[in-house]
């Protein structure tokens, strides 16, 4: 394995704007993942997953298969806006590359390639494997979470390759995140003349503030943001339209049910009479917690690192991930199997470069010995 030729095929899939709403950037990663997939001698496909969102990828070395050995699933979308790829392509030092979504995820997309490349025919021959790769995880994977259940379902274990951390660390749990957009709508006047004749929905927003912060569980581990607030015309009008977005995490999927419960019933009633809110809940990723058969499946990773000199190490961490949903379905789901980086969503997001080739060798070890 050599690693400039590595980085060659890395920069195209950073050098392009693809933040999750930028389609045609997107597009242009996705169809450049299925041509290495059918340079292979793979099945490989674009999948449209609606006018939302770009399209999916999903190739295959056994088209025909029902059952898989494993899913290996990766994002193609980046948090950056259009202008970025541009503003700071990829680059390298002695030591590490940097590049936007370079750690999450488009060398995790490379990882999984390289990995499979490097399986020997047998093994390919043997083994039914699926790879996924989905435009939109960065906002939930709203629109990709059933399409990608669908081939979980059908397989034994499913691999993520979201960049393993900081300190070379794999991934066996994540916190669950849910989002509420909350609009309140009340009734303008003038504030000096009249302000009697108002009702004003800024009030009643922050209301909702106090009593949102009073639904977490520090000991249980679950929080919530009012991350975005809106609202309001002008000083001397009482406000007749707020809006505020929440974001909630937790490790217990019963404590989002818990806080899911209680903000649907905070918009049943008023705290300033005659203003209404409304609640939509913009996205619900579950918690990732392992199961007897996700422990099973670490133990063959921790297994595979020492065969390969790479201790193995597992963290658990509050950001989710396309493995939250694989792992709600009831499959064993583990993550981190991309190459060691970290700062991701900033400017000062990098990549380890001497975890990339170990990183790649690791991941198809453990393909090798499902």
């Amino acid at each position: 394995m050599q690693l400039n030729q590595y980085l060659d095929e890395l920069r195209p899939l950073v050098n392009i704007d693809c933040g999750t709403q930028t389609t045609e950037g997107v597009a242009v990663v996705a169809g450049l993942m299925e041509k290495k997939y059918k340079d292979l001698g793979w099945h490989a496909e674009i999948v449209d997953l609606g006018k939302e969102v770009g399209p999916g990828v999903f190739a295959t070395n056994k088209p025909g298969a029902t059952q898989f050995d494993v899913l290996l699933i990766g994002h193609m979308d980046t948090v950056f806006p259009p202008g970025t790829a541009a503003e700071r392509p990829m680059s390298t030092d002695a030591t590490r590359l940097y590049g936007p979504g370079a750690a999450d995820m488009k060398s995790g997309l490379l990882n999984i390639l390289w990995a499979i490349r490097a399986l020997d025919d047998k093994d390919v021959q043997r083994l039914s494997i699926a790879v996924a790769m989905n435009p939109d995880e960065e906002t939930g994977s709203v629109y990709s979470h059933e399409w990608l259940g669908k081939y979980a379902k059908q397989s034994r274990y499913v691999l993520v390759a979201e960049a393993a951390r900081a300190d070379g660390s794999l991934v066996k749990a994540r916190k669950g995140m849910a989002r509420y957009n909350i609009e309140f709508h009340g009734r303008a006047a003038h504030a000096g003349n009249a302000p009697e004749k108002g009702r004003s929905a800024i009030t009643e927003l922050a209301n909702w503030i106090l009593a949102i912060n009073q639904l977490g569980n520090a000991e249980a581990g679950t929080t919530l943001n009012v991350g975005v607030v809106k609202g309001g015309d002008a000083a001397n009008i009482v406000p007749d339209k707020a809006q505020a977005v929440v974001d909630v995490r937790f490790w217990d999927n019963n404590e989002y049910h818990r806080i899911d419960k209680a903000i649907n019933e905070m918009s049943k009633k008023a705290y300033v009479a005659d203003v209404t809110s409304t609640v939509t809940e913009m996205a619900h990723t579950p918690a990732m917690s392992p199961s007897a058969e996700t422990e099973k499946l670490m133990t063959l990773v921790e297994r595979c690192g020492e065969e390969e000199g790479i201790p193995v190490k597992w963290q658990v961490v509050g950001g989710g991930s396309d493995a939250n949903h694989t792992a709600a379905l009831g499959v064993p789901s583990l993550d981190g199997f991309g190459p060691i980086g970290a700062d991701f969503h900033s400017p000062a997001e990098y990549v380890e470069l001497e975890s990339i080739i170990p990183r790649i060798k690791l991941l198809s070890r453990i393909i090798k010995s499902l």
